[in-house]
């Protein structure tokens, strides 16, 4: 399908203005656009765990799929990215067993978590990476999280609500030359919601 783009992780940016949320940072292959996806600590550990090559000693629960998918000869296919709706992306797998194709609904985070784990692709809309990427033009580093978060938190406050759009749209540039994926994401999102009122 030519209207869907592949994905690879990134990496896992900290939260500078949200507490116990990281974002989970997905590249476009071959291209510049940036999707950072907001998730909870533990889905961010199961992540950075197979970015670290780390083996826990016990299974987690992405592990424990992992291992279900291979024993009943289970291959995800895919996980697809298909729609963004009231703040949260939708995502589903595409599971493949004895000739038959299951599409099973998952959160993102959990869908890439296991995807990791079984080397299978992750895919999106042009349309979610037109409305929702971000644009970085120079090299950029998986792990966002050494920029002082009290002075990120100065910069722009938990509500959005009251800055003027062209302030808005002011520090989204500043938080994108500085690579803070996470603060750029809540500054986009606002932007697009002022937009799609007007």
């Amino acid at each position: 399908m030519a209207n869907r783009v592949k994905l690879s992780v990134l990496g896992i940016s900290f939260s500078q203005v949200q507490a116990g949320a990281y974002a989970l940072i997905l590249a476009e292959e071959n291209g510049v656009r940036r999707l950072p996806i907001v998730i909870g600590t533990p889905e961010a550990q199961s992540i950075a765990l197979v970015i670290e090559n780390i083996t826990p000693p016990r299974p987690l629960s992405h592990d424990l799929i992992h291992s279900i998918f291979k024993h009943l000869n289970i291959e995800l296919a895919e996980v697809f990215i298909y729609k963004f709706e009231n703040g949260a992306f939708y995502s589903e797998l595409l599971l493949r067993q004895y000739g038959q194709e299951y599409r099973i609904d998952s959160r993102t985070s959990d869908a890439v978590a296991i995807a990791m784990r079984t080397h299978s692709p992750i895919y999106t809309t042009e349309e979610i990476m037109k409305n929702m990427a971000i644009v970085f033009e120079e090299g950029v580093s998986a792990f966002s999280g050494e920029q002082s978060s009290e002075n990120e938190e100065e910069k722009v406050p938990d509500d959005l609500s009251h800055l003027r759009l062209d302030t808005l749209k002011s520090r989204l540039d500043e938080a994108v030359r500085e690579e803070n994926y996470e603060l750029a994401s809540r500054l986009r999102d606002e932007i697009k919601r002022r937009e799609n009122k007007s």
